[in-house]
């Protein structure tokens, strides 16, 4: 940095190009690297829905039980978000991503080693905490190496998270299931790598530091927000949040219960429940590295509607279906519904510019916390009336959809 102001000072007039140079640069080695921490991030986090049957036999647990851990990681993911993204949006912290990922190597030891419904509770509130430390620093990271493809790098950053939630599954069939729950204790070791990674992409953040910070007049118009007053602000982003809420709480009817559905109605092991719940989630990675680059193209509210109502057809009609057919439409729900996350989350950012990290804490956190809530009353309901009803009951959540049509377009930028 002193090198940069001495350069400024004998060099004033090319100040003005140089951050306009440095506000467009999209640094894609740091956003591939961020990809690959929220890989490991998710990867490790994964592990704790797909361990749910073999603690539910092991320790003796109900349906009720199974959502309460759920509600106890999400809780712990989704409380803390919005007040670390408020907190660094004043004082970014470079360092607060391994520092995250300490805490759910931590937690995932811990799981390896639990014995006892309590201790399985404690050790994902740990990884649960690793996660809310994690987000939202590393979504600010993402925008402020987007270069201005704001859509792009988000589903670079989300494809990572994805693709190690769909990990999750696999590595309990090939690994977790054969050897049993100690194995878990193992993937520390992609903690640790996951740890050296982001120490060099905390060094690059504290390098670029100002990047986050308008030198221009030309830097100073990017973040103009758009011509809309507080109310209709407001109200998109209640729109938002309900879109939140219908896809998170569709998502941890699968995340939770997916493998319990397809052993209760069609009897297939729990070896193979796994694989079809990869193939969902691999779908879900897949689905949400195309909604970023599309929602740059041809506007974030067109990728939003497709997504949420787009998905309903095949959410409807999966209760009804055989088990070929239930792989089938699990795999298009995973593909088209995963898209809204980077579109919902980059045009809540373009609604309240500067406040990067905050909405990034708010919809990660608020996603994180549906997903908790929703699979402790799926639980609920599944102990109550049966595992099938809930999907019957789910299927409706993608209609909420149709409140999308309120959403106020936003101008495209050019990039």
């Amino acid at each position: 940095m002193d090198k940069e102001k001495k350069h400024h000072r004998e060099h004033p007039h090319r100040i003005r190009n140089y951050s306009k140079n440095v506000v467009s640069g999209t640094a894609f080695t740091v956003l591939l690297a961020l990809s690959f921490s929220h890989l490991s991030n998710d990867t490790l986090q994964s592990l704790i829905p797909a361990i749910y049957p073999i603690i539910k036999d092991s320790l003796q647990l109900s349906f009720t039980q199974i959502g309460l851990i759920t509600l106890v990681f999400q809780f712990s993911s989704s409380m803390l978000q919005p007040v670390v993204g408020w907190f660094t949006d004043r004082h970014p912290q470079p360092y607060s991503l391994p520092v995250g990922m300490c805490f759910t190597m931590l937690g995932i030891f811990s799981l390896s080693q639990a014995s006892s419904f309590p201790w399985v509770l404690v050790s994902v509130a740990l990884t649960g905490i690793g996660s809310s430390i994690f987000h939202p620093e590393a979504s600010r990271l993402a925008y402020m190496a987007s270069g201005g493809k704001y859509g792009t790098a988000q589903s670079l950053f989300q494809v990572g998270g994805n693709l190690g939630g769909s990990f999750g599954s696999l590595l309990a069939a090939l690994i977790i299931v054969p050897l049993g729950q100690q194995s878990i204790g193992w993937f520390c070791v992609i903690a640790f790598i996951a740890v050296c990674v982001m120490l060099k992409i905390s060094r690059w953040y504290k390098r670029n530091i100002y990047r986050l910070k308008p030198k221009s007049r030309d830097s100073v118009a990017i973040v103009t927000p758009p011509p809309f007053s507080r109310w209709k602000i407001a109200g998109s982003l209640f729109i938002l949040l309900m879109l939140i809420f219908s896809k998170y709480f569709y998502l941890a009817s699968i995340n939770s219960y997916y493998t319990f559905y397809l052993m209760e109605k069609f009897q297939v092991s729990v070896q193979a429940s796994q694989y079809y719940l990869f193939a969902f989630l691999f779908a879900v990675a897949a689905g949400t590295l195309v909604g970023g680059p599309v929602g740059d193209r041809i506007g974030r509210k067109y990728v939003i509607w497709i997504s949420i109502l787009g998905v309903a057809p095949f959410t409807l009609l999966m209760p009804y279906v055989n088990l070929f057919w239930t792989c089938v439409l699990s795999v298009c729900i995973g593909l088209i519904l995963s898209s809204a996350f980077s579109a919902i989350l980059v045009y809540a950012q373009e609604l309240l510019p500067g406040k990067v990290g905050m909405i990034a804490g708010l919809f990660f956190g608020l996603a994180f916390g549906i997903a908790g809530i929703a699979s402790a009353l799926w639980g609920n309901l599944a102990d109550a009336a049966g595992i099938e009803y809930v999907y019957h009951i789910c299927s409706y959540l993608p209609l909420i959809g149709l409140i999308t049509v309120f959403l106020p377009n936003l101008k495209r930028k050019s990039t």
